[in-house]
Order: C-alpha cells, then sequence, then structure tokens
C-alpha cells in the first residue's frame, strides 16, 4: 500500500495583510441568473456534458483555493483584487472554476482573513459565504461558470472519509442543501463535487454505510437534487477496496468500482466522474518505474478511470492534474503531457491544478508573484483549451516585421500586431539564424524591452504569436547592439522620491514617489509596477497602506515579494501597482504624489540605515534610481540591487 498526497496541500507562508475597516456587506446569495452568464442548466448524455438545448458543453477549467483553509477566501487576495484575478481567468480562456471549500467555513465563528483591503475594499467585513456571493456574481459577470468542491470537512486538512467526529455525515447533506437552494437557478453555479479524494478506510460497493463512498455520493446526490434539480453530481473515485476488484490508485482517483456498482440518482443524467491522477512530483508509484514509461500510461487510466467515458457510461472530468515541471526530459514533464494527450485524443473535461502558485507539489499557472502567468504550463495546456466561440482556433500569423534599437545594456522591441494572437513569445541568440532561446511568453504588448545586456555584443530577435490553438512562426530577425550612454526608446519615465521620516528607525517604512513621463505619448499607470527594496529583519508578515495618491488611493495597491537571492541592503521589496481607475500619465505630465507606508504585523521596528532604495537625506522630490519601475513587464527605470 502506498500513501500518496501527503504533502500536497502544504502552502507557502502567506502574507498577513491587516484588515483595517469594518464595513458591512448584503448577502447577495444571486436567486437570480447572473448578468453575462450562460443560460439554461447542464445535464448528461452518455459521455458527454450538454446543456438544455442539448448542446455540447465546452469548458476550460481551472481550480483556485482557499476557501477550504483557514483563510475563508480565496488565496491570492492579499496580493491582487478579485476583479484583477477574475479578469486574468477570463482572458486566459478559462470559464470554468473549480471551487475548494470547507464546511468549518460556514461555521459562526469563521472569518475572512488575509485580504488586502486597499485593492480589494468591497470586501472588507463580509462572511466567508458572503464572499463566496461576490466570487460567483463577479464570474457570472464575465461568462465564467463555477462548481463547488466540497473539499475538507475542517480546514485544518483532508480526511479520508466525508465526515468525521466534529462534522457529521448530515451536517455535510445540510451544506450542500443550502448551497444548491442558495445558488438555485442562476445559471453560474453548474454543480457540486462532493467531496474531495475520498482514501483510506473508504470503500466503493461494499455496502457498509459507514465507509462506502458510492451510497454517501446517492444519500448527498439525491439530497441537492430534491432541492435544486438542475445541478450536476461529480462524483470521484477512492484509492482502494473497490468490490470485486484489486489495486490502489491515487486518492480519489480509483473508478474501477463504476462498471459494476455505478453511482444511481433519482434525477437521470446528473453523474459525472471525476478521477484526479498525479505525477511523481506528488509521490512515486510502480507504474513511473515501469520500463515502457511514460506509453503505459494510457491503459493504466483506462483501467482505473478513462473506460467509463469510452465505454459511453458517462462523462470523465478530470478533476485535478498537475505538476512543476512540463518539459520533455523529466519523468514529471512527461507524465504530464502525456495526460495533458490523453485528455485530448479521448475529448475528456478538465480542471487543471491549480491557479495559485503556492500548491506544495505543484506549483499553479500563476508564478511566486501572484501575477506572472506560467507560460510553459500555457503552452502545454493549449492542446485542450478550447475557443469560447465555437470552433477551433487556428495557430496565429507571425508579425509581419521586427525593429529592434538599442540602449544602455539594454534592446527595445516593436512589432505590428498579428492576426489571431492572444500574447507574444520574444526570443534571442547569440549568432544569426539560432538557436533562439525564449527570453518572454505571453507578452500582450507588441513592444518589449530586454534589459541586462552586454554593452558591445549583438543580439539577435525573432518574436513569434501564440494563442488558444498553439504558438505560430517566428518573425523576421532583427539584431541589436547595445551601446554604454545609449538613450533606446523607452526612458520616458521617470521615478522620483522623498523619504517621508528621516529617521532610518521606527515601525513604519514610509516613502512618497511621483512618476514623470518625458515621452511623447500617453503611460497607463495599470502597465506599471514601482518597486522599493529594503531588508526585512525578522519573520513577521507585513501590511500595506496607502496615506494620499492624486490618483486615488483606491487604484493603488502594493504586494510584498522577497529578493531571490538576497542582495545587500534587500531582501524584500514592496510593489506598487495601479488599478485601471488610475488613468495614464500624459506626455509631460506626471502621477503627483504617492504616499505610501509599510509595517510589520507585529508592529515591530525596521533598521533601514542600510536599506538599497532608503534616502534619509531626500527630503524633496529628486530622480531616485534604486527605486525601480516596469513597463508591461519590462525594466524602464532605475537599477536593481
Amino acid at each position: 500500500m502506498f500513501n500518496p498526497k501527503r504533502g500536497r496541500r502544504r502552502l507557502a507562508p502567506l502574507l498577513a495583510f491587516a484588515v483595517a475597516l469594518g464595513l458591512s456587506f448584503p448577502a447577495g446569495s444571486g436567486e437570480s441568473a447572473a448578468a453575462g452568464a450562460p443560460t439554461g442548466y447542464y445535464h448528461t448524455s452518455g459521455n458527454r456534458i450538454v446543456d438544455s438545448n442539448g448542446d455540447p458543453a465546452i469548458f476550460n477549467g481551472i481550480s483556485w483555493f482557499g476557501f477550504e483553509t483557514s483563510n475563508y477566501s480565496p488565496h491570492g487576495l492579499w496580493a491582487r483584487s478579485l476583479d484583477s484575478y477574475l479578469d486574468e481567468i477570463k482572458n486566459r480562456g478559462y470559464n470554468l472554476i473549480r471551487l475548494p471549500f470547507s464546511s468549518q467555513m460556514f461555521d459562526p465563528g469563521s472569518t475572512v482573513n488575509s485580504i488586502n483591503a486597499v485593492v480589494n475594499p468591497d470586501l472588507v467585513g463580509l462572511t466567508p459565504l458572503q464572499l463566496m456571493d461576490k466570487v460567483v456574481q463577479e464570474a457570472g459577470e464575465r461568462g465564467i461558470q463555477i462548481f463547488l468542491d466540497r473539499h475538507r470537512p475542517d480546514s485544518g486538512g483532508q480526511s479520508e472519509l466525508w465526515y468525521t467526529a466534529q462534522y457529521s455525515e448530515q451536517r455535510w447533506i445540510d451544506d450542500w442543501k443550502m448551497l444548491a437552494a442558495r445558488y438555485a437557478n442562476n445559471p453560474t453555479v453548474i454543480g457540486a463535487d462532493l467531496h474531495n479524494e475520498p482514501h483510506g478506510t473508504a470503500t466503493w460497493g461494499t455496502g457498509d454505510p459507514g465507509t462506502d463512498w458510492r451510497l454517501a455520493a446517492e444519500r448527498a446526490g439525491n439530497a441537492i437534487l430534491s432541492v435544486n434539480p438542475n445541478w450536476l453530481i461529480i462524483v470521484e473515485g477512492i484509492q482502494s477496496n473497490v468490490r470485486g476488484q484489486t489495486g490502489s490508485y491515487w486518492w480519489g482517483g480509483n473508478l474501477k468500482g463504476v462498471r459494476n456498482d455505478p453511482v444511481r440518482l433519482n434525477v437521470p443524467n446528473r453523474v459525472v466522474y471525476s478521477p484526479h491522477d498525479y505525477g511523481p512530483g506528488v509521490a512515486q508509484q510502480t507504474w513511473f518505474e515501469d520500463p515502457s514509461f511514460p506509453n503505459n500510461l494510457p491503459a493504466l487510466w483506462d483501467s482505473y478511470w478513462g473506460y467509463i467515458s469510452k465505454e459511453n457510461i458517462a462523462p470523465i472530468l478530470v478533476g485535478e492534474f498537475g505538476g512543476r515541471s512540463v518539459d520533455a526530459v523529466s519523468k514529471e514533464g512527461r507524465w504530464q503531457n502525456e495526460l495533458v494527450d490523453y485528455i485530448q485524443a479521448n475529448g475528456l473535461y478538465w480542471a487543471y491544478w491549480c491557479l495559485n502558485p503556492n500548491s506544495g507539489d505543484t506549483g499553479g499557472l500563476l508564478l511566486d508573484d501572484w501575477t506572472t502567468w506560467n507560460a510553459p504550463k500555457q503552452t502545454m495546456l493549449n492542446c485542450i483549451m478550447k475557443p469560447l466561440s465555437g470552433g477551433w482556433q487556428s495557430a496565429p500569423q507571425p508579425p509581419s516585421s521586427l525593429t529592434a534599437t538599442a540602449g544602455d545594456a539594454k534592446a527595445s522591441l516593436s512589432w505590428p500586431a498579428s492576426g489571431g494572437a492572444a500574447s507574444y513569445n520574444v526570443k534571442r541568440a547569440a549568432t544569426s539564424g539560432g538557436p533562439y532561446a525564449t527570453v518572454a511568453s505571453g507578452v500582450t504588448a507588441t513592444s518589449y524591452a530586454d534589459t541586462g545586456l552586454a554593452n558591445g555584443t549583438t543580439y539577435y530577435y525573432v518574436v513569434s504569436a501564440a494563442n488558444a490553438a498553439g504558438e505560430g512562426a517566428n518573425s523576421p530577425e532583427a539584431a541589436v547592439t547595445p551601446q554604454a550612454g545609449s538613450n533606446g526608446s523607452p526612458g520616458s519615465l521617470v521615478v522620483q522620491y522623498k523619504a517621508n521620516q528621516p529617521n532610518p528607525a521606527g515601525n513604519q517604512i514610509t516613502a512618497q514617489f511621483n512618476i514623470k513621463n518625458n515621452g511623447a505619448s500617453a503611460a497607463s499607470l495599470s502597465g506599471l509596477k514601482l518597486r522599493y527594496y529594503f531588508t526585512k529583519e525578522g519573520a513577521a508578515g507585513l501590511s500595506f497602506f496607502v496615506d494620499y495618491a492624486a490618483v486615488g488611493s483606491s487604484n493603488v495597491g502594493g504586494a510584498f515579494a522577497a529578493v531571490s537571492p538576497a542582495k545587500p541592503g534587500a531582501d524584500t521589496y514592496l510593489e506598487i501597482s495601479f488599478g485601471p481607475g488610475a488613468g495614464s500619465i500624459a506626455p509631460g505630465g506626471q502621477s503627483g504624489d504617492i504616499q505610501i507606508r509599510a509595517a510589520k504585523t507585529d508592529w515591530s521596528n525596521f533598521d533601514q540605515s542600510d536599506d538599497y532604495s532608503f534616502l534619509a537625506t531626500q527630503s524633496s522630490y529628486a530622480d531616485w534610481t534604486h527605486a525601480t519601475l516596469y513597463e508591461n513587464g519590462a525594466l524602464v527605470w532605475g537599477t536593481e540591487p
């Protein structure tokens, strides 16, 4: 017997943000259809999910966890706004969110925490359930649908069975009935993933009411459908202990029992089976050591869960799969690519694990800064991403030309937009004609600044466009030789700084900034990020405050990240970002005052005397290169430590 996934829910340390306000907010249960969401409901037909008109459903799914933890909120709301995450999910082509939660989330003493009130002022003071309502509302307005996943009974960890001593089966069913009624007639919420990853003592088809997951799924599924007959009932597998079958598999992945003991519900055509499958980055399994690996995997998947779709018994939705490596060399990467190919070949539904970067064994589609998209993972998933407007997309055309201009240790690239492109990949070579190495992926603008180059060295660039169908061909090549003292085409944005408090000792970092635009065109503040570098001293969390901003305090957000590796005077940086409401800086204009503070959650002192970005004598605004500015991800001002 093996014991897989013991550590997959280990989470990276969180940046705790103080919730400074105590606002109330109506529950907003979402009892009517959300604007912009698809109408109707889904049911099953053989191995397909179809809508109320009988048309096939099209889903690109992703999990976003956090409600099931003691934060009782989707993770990352300490770094960015809810709107920004949902906008990105939609813009990246995903239209289905698997949303985990715990029963403890609904207890009276459970309160939402780790919300950045500066960028999420409308979430302050909400209960966990009200916050779930808000996620449902905002997702529905973007045409994103949700299925809820009862991930855990309590927020502390996964349970073998669907009940514990603290949270009974009846409580589990009652919670589901409450949610089913709350979101009835709301087409944004389409189903219930009854319980995450039954394992250990869980059985299938044995008839024991205390352990038989198939019987429990029937009891809960029928209870849900009695109050909301339009939901899909999503049933995961178990680990082992299947009547009449042998074999032990991933938690939630063994669905061999469906052949002889399918889940039976009072409302027909509602069951979707949902295995979870992982690679060696989660736990070692015998099949990873098979000499025929990875060619042995399709037959393995067929035997445990794939047969359900192949034999037209019911739909399969691969509810979790993911991993850190997606290359063609490592076992993890080969496994993950093989599973994606299997999903594509068999037309299966899926929800990738996960959006979050803080899933310990797998990472996420966001990198650790909670902002940068994981381009290699997305490239892998592109072959199963379906266009949401109907019909498969063709590969985009390459940009017709590429212009490169020299700067000081910098190459500034620009190209015309190309047809069908969602983003662009920038590649660089040491010799004309390649081989090219990718230096930037997922660039949404038609320009890019490649920095940190060697002056006097010639670099050769190409740009390719990408969309849901994959990556297109390369643009024509452009060569450029950076030279010291060259201004290049950017360099028009300047950061000015002054120290609000000249004393380097104190329990707060205070600073004022002004961004000037010396260029000939307007600069959108939402495309800018400003970094201030300092030494954290101690293990306490950090909180960010905006005292005043000429562009509106609610339009300014802040997040903290580690400088890796740490540098003299800088082991941490504060990244200041701007929302769409901040507007633009006109040519010759400036942002005006941006006054910020940072403090430790225990309010202990900083020692700023050697901090990289601190200058006690800067009592009035002056250009300051020890604060860096990035435009659409490219460094356009300042020197990193």
